[in-house]
């Protein structure tokens, strides 16, 4: 059977060849910070292009699913793991052939290499075949797999490297060391001097006794007095040595592109899996999203932004979940509320949502349905960047021009406080023209915004309001709830900051 890939389910996917530039809207969502983390510990198989390389087919995505819900049973992912565990002492070894200087001490590296290729393909497919994987991606392998095990290259390999280490296994042979003088003879039967000695020193042994003895390191590097003991074994015993200079010439790439590809790309589902694990050990939920480009009805039960989760997670903090859902005409969650409310928060899930569905993985939350976008852009608020010579309204309008030229129907446009310079008019004018023009691109939107009458545009808007607590309008729960906003808690909020409700007021002219 043939097998492509176990992260691309076709090659129109497109698996990345060599890097792949950081979409620009990774900073603004966190997602820079989740891709060196999620590949934090796993440099040899360079990840990051897979992490930023989004799939377009739904297919496609369900074919990740797939494998990702393989791997959630315990004997299928043991069995990558020890697959991963031994090509890494495959690779070990061929760097060790490479590195060292001698060359009999190179081949001994690279025979070894070879045994443990051997070890782990068989293994990976017994194991495959025992575990039954319902996946398309690992049936395809494993249905691969089986026939590359009964090729004759690699039962012709598999032979070779027995035949070699058998042959290298009984070469004996003795040092006869006489000052600096050193004598290499073949092995003719001689006496064990090391167990002679032992057992004249047995009769006095009284007990255990403390080891004095200073540990000695076995350095993998050949020192040049071992090289020539090497040298002279093979002048004595010259057919095993010609074997293996015939193995490793014959064999010299022996390792399988396709296996090797394999044991990359399956290290992204472990990897995404090791990051969510701290979540989910905190009682998080994740799962399988319904991905489809046909509808807009979205919805997510308990998300949650998975970079700020797996902070609070590490440092033992509570989390507070949201529910979000668009249905019939709905496009655009306009999010207001007090400052420092979760309203930023929001609309980075709505995007980490979408982008980590494009990926083929378990998203936050419970019974999700998200849409197949085309392309995702973000506009949240920057700095302004003096040596532009322009002012931040020009560049918060120029960036939004950009958007809005490349943006399309099936496009999802992040904006968090745009236009938050000017006058609270001059933002309002601005902000209708552009949600005018989302509205009739029928493009999905998030707009977190202080201007409230955004959310009354029409049957496409969706007011969304960061809560605070009734009894103290100072103190953020964090939740983003579906309802009118009614401004009465930003107001409520910016005056206790300040000083400025009625009693306070009241205090301080009695005084």
């Amino acid at each position: 059977m043939d097998f492509h890939s176990i992260l691309f389910e076709t090659p129109e996917d497109g698996a990345p060849s060599g890097d792949v530039a950081e979409p620009d809207f990774f900073g603004d969502l966190n997602l820079d910070q989740f891709v060196g983390e999620a590949t934090r510990g796993f440099d040899e198989y360079n990840l990051t292009p897979f992490f930023r390389t989004v799939l377009n087919r739904e297919s496609a995505i369900t074919y990740r699913h797939e494998v990702m819900r393989d791997l959630d049973g315990p004997e299928l992912l043991l069995v990558i793991q020890a697959f991963a565990l031994a090509m890494r002492k495959t690779r070990t070894c061929l760097g060790e052939a490479q590195r060292l200087y001698y060359r009999r001490q190179k081949q001994w590296w690279f025979l070894a290499a070879a045994t443990h290729y051997c070890q782990c393909v068989l293994a990976i497919c017994d194991g495959l075949s025992g575990a039954g994987p319902r996946s398309r991606g690992l049936k395809r392998f494993g249905a691969w797999l089986t026939g590359h095990v009964g090729s004759g290259r690699f039962m012709k390999l598999c032979h070779d490297v027995e035949e070699v280490r058998g042959t290298l296994a009984g070469v004996r042979y003795c040092i006869h060391l006489n000052g600096s003088a050193v004598t290499v003879l073949n092995y003719d039967d001689e006496d064990d001097y090391g167990t002679f000695v032992l057992g004249i020193f047995e009769r006095f042994k009284q007990g255990e006794v403390k080891d004095h003895s200073v540990e000695q390191k076995d350095w993998p590097e050949m020192n040049h007095v071992e090289a020539h003991i090497l040298d002279f074994v093979a002048e004595l015993n010259p057919l095993p040595f010609q074997l293996l200079d015939a193995f490793c010439s014959d064999q010299a790439d022996f390792l399988d592109a396709t296996i090797a590809a394999f044991d990359r790309e399956i290290q992204f589902y472990i990897a995404y899996r090791s990051y969510i694990q701290l979540c989910r050990d905190a009682g998080l939920k994740f799962s399988y999203p319904v991905v489809s480009g046909a509808t807009k009805s979205i919805r997510c039960e308990e998300t949650f932004d998975l970079v700020l989760a797996h902070k609070l997670c590490a440092d033992k903090v509570a989390l507070v979940c949201n529910d979000l859902f668009l249905e019939g005409p709905e496009r655009i969650f306009v999010v207001s509320g007090p400052n420092n409310g979760g309203k930023t928060t929001f609309a980075r899930t709505f995007g980490q949502l979408h982008f980590l569905a494009k990926l083929g993985c378990p998203v936050p939350g419970r019974n999700s349905h998200l849409f197949l976008y085309d392309r995702l852009f973000a506009h949240f608020e920057r700095e302004e960047n003096t040596l532009d010579l322009r002012g931040k309204l020009q560049d918060d309008l120029m960036r939004m021009h950009a958007i809005l030229q490349a943006s399309t129907p099936n496009s999802i446009i992040l904006m968090n406080e745009i236009f938050s310079s000017t006058t609270l008019a001059d933002a309002l004018f601005l902000c209708r023209r552009i949600i005018g023009e989302i509205m009739e691109r029928d493009a999905l939107c998030v707009c977190v915004t202080f201007i409230e009458e955004l959310a009354r545009l029409g049957p496409q808007t969706v007011s969304m309001v960061s809560e605070i607590k009734p009894d103290s309008p100072s103190v953020r729960t964090f939740r983003v709830r579906r309802r009118p906003a009614d401004g009465r808690a930003y107001a409520l909020s910016v005056a206790e900051q300040y000083g400025l409700t009625y009693e306070r007021i009241k205090e301080r002219l009695a005084s």
